[in-house]
């Protein structure tokens, strides 16, 4: 649920709680907890606008986000490099030991 809310901010820009909620299988106030959940993840932010408050995904905890996808994302890539250099090694190794 938290990733379609978080879908909806990045594809609708600025949203109030009702427009969120709409077409969601879950209530209004479940969504404000799913919300409040990423806002304290830092995902996203808001804002008073007359009687509503407006969400939007947070570009500094979207920077961040990235950051750490990025890293994960490098050290298996890296993981997988070696992982598959060693299975190299190991077959010619094997062919250099048959006559």
């Amino acid at each position: 649920m938290r990733r379609a809310i978080f879908e909806r901010l990045g594809a609708g820009g600025p949203l109030a709680v009702v427009d969120l909620a709409r077409g969601l299988p879950v209530s209004r106030p479940a969504v404000s907890q799913h919300l409040k959940v990423l806002k304290q993840a830092g995902l996203v932010s808001d804002r008073q606008a007359g009687t509503r408050r407006l969400y939007q995904l947070d570009p500094n905890g979207i920077a961040a986000l990235r950051g750490y996808v990025d890293e994960v994302w490098n050290r298996a890539l890296l993981a997988f490099r070696a992982a598959a250099e060693a299975d190299d090694d190991r077959q010619n190794s094997k062919e250099k030991e048959q006559p």
